[in-house]
């Protein structure tokens, strides 16, 4: 038992009730938020190497042993999202110094932005069902208020929007643990595997499986989609960017952990439907992207476009497929982020998000438009960039398993997001310049700093691929021997 695995979602949780008694002190806050992720980053690297040499650590709180007690569960898989879902946090902070007006930062700004990276944590961490919950709504809760703070009128519009849609969802997900619990007797996510594989996943446990399929797919927007583009062009472009890197990957984390270690037994039908949905989210996700003008909604359809692709590993249900949809996985949460804070400083410098009317900025901001143009290769799969390695074995995994038809959809993908991110470089930053210094609307000072962080981020994952790889190999080696996780969490049998 390892209580130091409690700290990623402690340390947000108590910074954030820390913040919320002083919210006028906008420096010690933004101070105070930097340390909170570096400590829970730091947090989190210790405890990978701790997972490397002894396994998996466990937490079961209040001494309860598991199945009966709440229980913590540290894997390579969930600490490697942890990390990364830090670096993301961080890069977007920083950003928010320069780019949040001094109203939303005195409102609870950067406490809220804690409790949203507490439950996104606490989703990685949690060994229990009904905590993922929980925490799912924690997450929720934060992003609301973030999504509605400064009340501008299409802020409020997609608010109503994405809040019901979530709770809706919700309902469904309270509602889907309940029959769980019902048929087995269990919340334990290792548990449940065990009750799971002694019934042999009969029809009735197949159908609460594609339950939870649909729940997780409105929340990671893989198929159900419609609420994304609109929740994700309305706040300011900080938080844009958080939602854009995080919010989704939870989702899609817990469709890759239920789908793996709970409900594998018949994937002739719950990994066919997850091969469907996929496809379809590509094609759909693609021609969104190729349709529209607006910078926010090109880059939100392109994280439509990922989640298909990523999912296609689950879909595939092979070890390099695997491998590669954690390692883009990963690689997207960065490159996401950055290319939503890389075209909010577009924005910002013509106040609008219509590619029409924008070009030439390359001649004043050469170093905004080849950060744009690396991020967009990077998101495409060029070699030696950080979506190659990724995209590449998820592809493979695709021919070994004769998901042929995937894996074609997966290229055309990609073929989509080269045309509609290329189409953002060449309007905004080729041409005729129509904008001189000093009819630009606001500054890029400091806002490239986050940027910077991110893009050498992305650069690691590419050129360092020999160093990360390990890493990922192992969560995906976990992720197709459940026995591992359930004897680190129950004993040996």
């Amino acid at each position: 038992m390892n209580n130091i695995v409690i700290l990623p979602i402690v340390i947000p949780f108590l910074t954030g009730a820390l913040l919320v008694l002083f919210p006028k002190y906008v420096m010690i806050q933004r101070l105070l938020s930097v340390l909170s992720f570096l400590a829970v980053m730091g947090t989190a690297v210790h405890l990978l190497q701790q997972v490397g040499g002894e396994g998996i650590q466990i937490l079961n709180l209040g001494g309860w042993e598991a199945p009966f007690g709440i229980v913590l569960v540290a894997d390579t898989f969930s600490l490697l999202l942890v990390i990364t879902s830090c670096i993301v946090a961080l890069g977007c902070l920083i950003y928010s110094f320069q780019s949040i007006e001094w109203e939303r930062e005195r409102f609870y700004y950067y406490a809220f932005i804690q409790f949203l990276i507490t439950g996104v944590n606490g989703s990685f961490l949690t060994g229990d069902i009904f905590n993922l919950f929980v925490f799912f709504e924690v997450m929720l809760l934060a992003s609301y208020v973030l999504l509605s703070l400064g009340g501008l009128k299409k802020q409020l519009r997609a608010g109503i929007m994405y809040v019901l849609i979530n709770i809706v969802s919700s309902m469904l997900f309270i509602v889907a643990v309940a029959y769980l619990y019902a048929v087995t007797g269990t919340l334990n996510m290792a548990h449940l595997s065990v009750r799971v594989a002694e019934a042999g996943q009969p029809d009735l446990l197949t159908a609460i499986a594609l339950l939870f399929l649909v729940i997780f797919a409105v929340k990671s927007a893989l198929l159900f989609f419609y609420w994304l583009p609109e929740s994700y062009s309305a706040p300011p472009t900080a938080i844009s960017a958080l939602f854009a890197g995080l919010l989704t990957k939870v989702g899609v984390y817990a469709i890759f952990r239920m789908f793996t270690l709970i409900f594998y037994h018949e994937p002739g039908i719950t990994h066919s439907v997850i091969a469907w949905m996929a496809g379809l989210t590509m094609i759909l996700g693609s021609i969104g992207a190729v349709a529209y003008g607006n910078i926010q909604k090109v880059l939100a359809y392109n994280i439509v476009i990922a989640i298909g692709f990523i999912v296609i590993g689950i879909a595939v249900f092979q070890e390099a497929a695997l491998t590669g949809a954690i390692y883009y996985l990963i690689h997207d949460m960065v490159v996401k982020t950055l290319l939503f804070l890389l075209g909010g400083a577009m924005v910002g410098l013509v106040g609008t998000y219509q590619l029409k009317e924008m070009s030439g900025m390359i001649r004043n901001h050469p170093y905004l438009g080849w950060m744009f143009f690396i991020a967009s290769f990077a998101l495409v799969g060029v070699p030696p960039l950080s979506g190659f390695f990724g995209k590449l074995l998820v592809l493979q995994g695709t021919l070994e398993t004769q998901f042929y038809v995937l894996g074609v959809i997966g290229l055309l993908s990609s073929l989509a997001v080269l045309y509609s991110t290329m189409k953002i470089f060449m309007n905004g930053f080729w041409g005729e310049n129509q904008l001189s210094k000093e009819d630009e609307k606001t500054s890029t000072h400091g806002l490239l700093l986050p940027c910077t962080l991110l893009i050498c981020v992305s650069l690691f994952l590419g050129i360092g691929v020999e160093w990360v790889n390990p890493y990922v190999a192992a969560a995906a080696s976990d992720l197709m021997n459940p026995a591992v996780y359930i004897e680190a969490v129950l004993g040996p049998a």
